[in-house]
């Protein structure tokens, strides 16, 4: 007989972002045989649980505030061999969701990360955006204010790949805004809202033609795609001013400011000094 303790599995599940027809029978048949569910939101995988009359298990809430808290009882759960389960409220766990910290520490500690596929905002809205796929960025949600957001904003104006932003009905407006103010009003965009859902719309255009569609109040959840730049595009003073703000805000002195932005975006000192001088 052998001493080794009895190792555990977490499995990584997809579940519905809006559909529940969109439960995939593979992850009904591991959430009904696992021993603990790490969840988002006790509340939303139980009633998910229920419709699929899965008798719940043991939860064990993973949100931003307790992800890094929980590993200890996960790792205990899964060195007793017990199988976890990690879900999010909707979608794939660790994309623009918690769960990324949970599974490094399990994969750190040497047990087993198996993975159950299943509906993905990203991907959804991408390929129903009619923009480019074959290379495209994630870049989640956008910090809401200050120099961090206006250096996500003049990182993304010179992005080539297509980029998918996740954002709340409330800042879309003011992130299509940013986005044109930075980018162009002509540049290629998608707003997919309430995907899958009954009310699920996809708006495709301009960011200006996008700017005056969303005008009004919005409500659901929402992916913007955006188009990926045509080549290096000759950075605008918008974008030159936003990293000077940004280096001054970090810190830096106006004559490391304009050397810093020179080289970011590939333009002359000359002309971002002359730039700081305006401001």
């Amino acid at each position: 007989m052998s001493d080794e303790l009895p190792v555990g599995r977490l499995d990584v599940v997809g579940t519905p972002i809006g559909n529940l027809g969109d439960m995939t029978l593979r992850a009904t048949e591991v959430l009904g045989r696992v021993d603990l569910i790490v969840c988002e939101d006790s509340r939303r995988t139980g009633r998910l649980l229920q419709h699929f009359g899965i008798a719940a298990p043991r939860l064990l809430v993973a949100n931003d505030h307790t992800e890094k808290g929980i590993g200890d009882a996960v790792l205990q759960a899964l060195g007793e061999g017990s199988e976890v389960a990690l879900v999010s409220d909707a979608g794939m766990p660790a994309i623009s969701d918690p769960g990324r910290d949970l599974v490094r520490q399990v994969i750190d500690a040497g047990f087993e990360v198996s993975v159950v596929p299943g509906p993905s905002a990203v991907s959804a809205a991408l390929v129903v955006s009619g923009l480019a796929t074959a290379r495209f960025v994630m870049e989640g949600f956008l910090p809401r204010k200050g120099p961090e957001r206006r250096a996500r904003l003049g990182a993304i104006v010179a992005e080539q790949s297509t980029v998918v932003i996740s954002e709340s009905p409330r800042r879309l407006k003011a992130t299509l805004v940013d986005l044109a103010a930075v980018c162009g009003p002509q540049r290629s965009a998608a707003v997919a809202r309430e995907l899958t859902k009954l009310y699920e719309e996809i708006a495709r255009g301009s960011l200006g033609e996008l700017i005056d569609h969303f005008s009004g109040v919005v409500k659901g959840e929402v992916v913007l795609v955006l188009d990926g730049a045509d080549e290096p595009p000759e950075p605008s003073d918008e974008a030159i001013d936003s990293g000077l703000v940004a280096a001054i805000e970090a810190g830096a002195t106006r004559r490391d400011a304009v050397g810093l932005v020179a080289q970011s975006l590939g333009v002359s000192r000359n002309r971002v000094y002359e730039r700081s001088l305006e401001r």
